[in-house]
């Protein structure tokens, strides 16, 4: 059987463990090739002083811990809240690591998300995948609206896998979303939803089912 390769796009650098983090663990434990791009360090987000190198150092911290190999990780440098003015830079980008990673499956910010930088990711992804299944993951503190399509069973120790990153990183430890009451109740709010313990869910802007798949 073919190896699935899942390509993770976050616009900063703790994005993808907020959004799919559970997800990343599981695919991690069912043999996936996970690839993960955070597109900024966000280092002007840093307070004055700082390294500015801190959040580059908790993403590759947070992303072992997933189980994600250190040279499948990448930051690139955009600055935080100019991705738009980047716009063709990105959709490059990501066009390179479509070429490059031949993803089956990339999961990014929606659409409906409000914050100026994921959304441009996410549009851009749509771009530049539009022959791939993309999957969006949710970020309730960004969406004014999100469709709960698909839910992503996972377990404990997925929800385990998914905090410890996030506790990763110290920079972000005041922020509410990152506590780990709120992170593990929205997991199984969405595990309630479909009869399950814990889930992570996504909307689905494309899906591509192959040949020889069944569906």
């Amino acid at each position: 059987m073919k190896q699935i390769t899942i390509l993770i796009l976050a616009p900063h650098t703790d994005d993808g463990e907020l959004g799919c983090g559970a997800t990343i663990s599981k695919a991690v434990r069912m043999g996936a090739d996970i690839h993960y791009v955070a597109f900024s360090s966000c280092g002007d987000s840093l307070p004055p002083g700082s390294d500015p190198n801190r959040l580059v150092k908790e993403l590759y911290a947070a992303t072992k811990v997933l189980g994600i190999p250190e040279e499948n990780v990448s930051c690139l440098d955009y600055r935080v809240r100019h991705f738009e003015e980047n716009r063709q830079h990105i959709l490059d980008n990501m066009i390179q690591l479509n070429r490059k990673i031949k993803p089956d499956f990339i999961l990014s910010p929606s659409v409906h998300d409000i914050h100026q930088d994921h959304v441009t990711i996410a549009k851009e992804c749509m771009r530049a995948f539009k022959k791939n299944t993309i999957l969006q993951y949710e970020v309730p503190w960004n969406n004014y609206t999100f469709d709960n399509q698909l839910f992503s069973c996972v377990e404990e120790i997925d929800v385990e896998k998914k905090i410890e990153a996030i506790k990763c990183y110290t920079s972000q430890n005041a922020r509410s979303y990152t506590s780990e009451e709120f992170v593990r109740g929205l997991l199984i709010t969405h595990g309630v939803q479909i009869g399950h313990q814990y889930a992570e869910v996504f909307e689905i802007p494309r899906m591509i089912v192959k040949e020889n798949e069944a569906i």
